[in-house]
């Protein structure tokens, strides 16, 4: 690992300071970023897998609880993701300019402002944590567990900040290698609790969300020693680097940073209100469900990992004013993106009764798993666009028009149809709705991405 990590500097270094770089030093520039990313997230979901398998092993009734509210911790996740971007992005193109002054700067400013947004995010999430499984759909049988579960997760809310922040901030700076470790770690020490909590003390659900509550503040805090005092370029206790207020660093994050964050809270409400129309279909139908979105997971965590890989490659690139490879790796990391989960997706089709057996003892639930994960798997190569050009046009600044894009995609076809197609066909017909919204959305952002208009003001500032 050391090896990668020391060439993808030397290439990194090469973006900044103008040199040449063949189309080979840009695959292996890609891979050697993808690849620490990409086993972090597989890693995550193999033991996210486990942990659901834990929970699943209790009964159709705790499978159910986790994942009734599992949309809503979706949505606390990408409001701490939006914040993080918003900084993370602009110490990308600072780092790409050379000016690791700056960049330090703006981490200090992130530190302070996602603090404050982290303690209100979860002061809300534990005051809405009773009545929410209700709003949800869910029933009386399961409300109870689902709202505990819920509530201890939101408590860990300003240590998940701390995480998603000092990991962006790593990885625009070109290190995938420690947040990729804390990932896995983290995701180690989930199962590890789990396992004690649920099976030892007998804790059920709670013991599911106080393991992971305990994971999340350990590794938060071990990520954000390493970002803040450990970093090359990022380390805050340097001697002579004074701290004051820039209002434009606050002014960017907002603008890169809000469409992320309303893209993030109508997404998951998006998903929220899917778990509204799986909800009345019946327990068997929310637990196959749930377990089936952990399952498909192991699909597009690699689409992620790239896209990690995209977000660092085109923010440093546009920092370095590099008009010429920005372009390139753009291309690049889509179609590495796509072949990757094609292969991905063939294997979640050859294998999903497999996969769906792993997490639950309930043939009625594997079976309805298995048909959703088999039609799902169609669309996973334009699914893999749909996160790769995000990705990219969140490394370049762009983020409103990938938002509308992806917000109207998403509210106007996937949960149109997906109410529709629900009534005659049930759960089936939810996941043939995702699976045709994806295919829609992935081709509609790869048209944007093609057409060149996320690089107009990178265009106009160089000309």
């Amino acid at each position: 690992m050391k090896v990668f990590q020391g060439k993808s500097d030397q290439l990194l270094g090469f973006i900044r300071d103008g040199k040449p770089l063949t189309s080979r030093d840009k695959l292996n520039l890609i891979i050697q970023l993808s690849i620490p990313s990409i086993l972090a997230q597989i890693t995550s979901v193999v033991m996210f897998f486990i942990d659901q398998a834990m929970v699943g092993h209790l009964g159709a009734k705790a499978s159910a609880a986790c994942g009734l509210v599992e949309t809503s911790t979706w949505l606390m996740g990408s409001l701490t993701g939006a914040a993080s971007m918003g900084f993370s992005v602009q110490v990308a193109h600072f780092i790409g300019a050379n000016d690791f002054a700056k960049a330090r700067q703006v981490f200090r400013h992130a530190l302070i402002v996602t603090s404050l947004l982290s303690l209100v995010t979860t002061l809300i999430a534990v005051i809405i944590s009773r009545p929410l499984p209700y709003w949800l759909g869910g029933n009386e049988d399961i409300a109870a567990d689902a709202s505990v579960y819920f509530m201890i997760f939101a408590l860990s809310g300003p240590f998940f900040q701390l995480n998603s922040l000092s990991g962006a901030m790593l990885k625009c700076s070109g290190n995938m290698r420690i947040p990729s470790m804390v990932s896995v770690a983290m995701c180690v020490l989930d199962v590890v609790f789990n396992y004690i909590l649920i099976y030892q003390f007998h804790l059920g659900v709670m013991g599911a969300a106080i393991g992971t509550s305990l994971s999340i503040v350990i590794c938060g805090t071990i990520q954000a020693y390493i970002a803040i005092f450990r970093s090359k370029m990022l380390a805050l206790n340097r001697v002579g680097e004074p701290f004051f207020w820039v209002v434009d660093y606050l002014r960017n994050a907002l603008k890169i940073g809000l469409p992320m964050a309303a893209q993030s809270v109508l997404m998951s409400g998006a998903q929220i209100v899917s778990t509204m129309i799986v909800a009345p279909l019946g327990t068997v139908a929310i637990a196959a469900n749930t377990l089936g979105i952990t399952a498909e997971s192991l699909c597009y965590m690699p689409g992620f990992g790239i896209g990690e890989a995209a977000t660092t490659l085109i923010g440093q690139s546009i920092g370095a004013a590099r008009l010429d490879i920005t372009r390139s790796f753009a291309r690049m990391t889509l179609y590495s993106g796509m072949i990757v989960m094609a292969v991905m997706g063939m294997v979640m089709f050859l294998f999903s009764y497999e996969m769906m057996a792993l997490m639950t003892p309930v043939e009625e639930i594997r079976m309805l798993g298995m048909h959703c994960l088999r039609i799902e798997a169609f669309a996973e190569p334009m699914f893999a666009a749909s996160i790769v050009v995000v990705s990219i046009c969140v490394g370049a600044g762009d983020t409103l028009k990938p938002a509308i894009i992806s917000l109207c995609s998403m509210w106007l076809v996937r949960l149109t149809l997906a109410y529709a197609l629900s009534i005659r066909y049930g759960l089936i017909g939810v996941w043939t709705a995702m699976a045709i919204e994806l295919t829609l959305r992935g081709f509609l952002l790869t048209l944007r991405l093609f057409r060149g208009k996320w690089m107009r003001q990178m265009q106009s500032s160089s000309q």
